[in-house]
């Protein structure tokens, strides 16, 4: 497999893997509502995959670009119209919009002094803009049991994803510097 044909699988996949979480994220949320998390904490169905959300926009963004991860952002976005109650179509895509471009915002200056620093203070700061946005939006209430839910468990999967991102760099540079020597 050619290099050229190796990026663009890995745009397809960050790209579909993006567009699945927003949707995901939502299906889950209107068709089981509230879930625990551990703690006694309490969070929305979707809130671990809209935690993996941010990391597969930034994936987006460093495999296709900026302007890709906003075209994926927007298509996400009016997937969520599809939800069942205006009010979650609303409250979701709001969400995720306002959330995701802080993400953005946030990410791509701090991008260039290393993946980590760069995902985890995006991925936080967007988690709180889209716990407030959303939860606000959707009427659900901003009780500290649900709102500490959120950041909880979108916190678990930014983590996660983080840690299996940065094992696999590792297990691949060690891999690279085995065969080169």
């Amino acid at each position: 497999m050619s290099g050229t044909e190796v990026t663009t699988l890995v745009r397809f996949w960050a790209i579909f893997g993006y567009l699945l979480t927003i949707v995901g994220a939502n299906w889950l949320t209107a068709h089981y509502g509230f879930v625990p998390v551990g703690l006694g904490l309490a969070a929305t169905a979707g809130t671990y995959l809209a935690g993996l959300a941010f990391v597969a926009r930034d994936a987006v963004q460093d495999a296709a670009g900026r302007v890709a991860s906003l075209a994926v952002l927007v298509a996400g976005c009016g997937l969520s119209c599809f939800l069942p109650t205006p009010a979650l179509a609303l409250a979701s895509a709001a969400a995720f919009g306002l959330s995701e471009l802080v993400d953005m915002a946030v990410y791509t200056p701090l991008r260039k002094r290393g993946y980590v620093r760069a995902a985890v203070a995006s991925n936080l700061i967007g988690s709180v803009v889209d716990t407030f946005v959303f939860l606000w939006l959707a009427g659900f209430g901003l009780t500290a049991l649900v709102v500490g839910g959120q950041l909880v468990g979108k916190a678990y999967a930014t983590i996660a994803v983080v840690g299996a991102v940065v094992t696999a760099r590792v297990l691949l540079r060690h891999r690279v510097n085995r065969a080169g020597a």
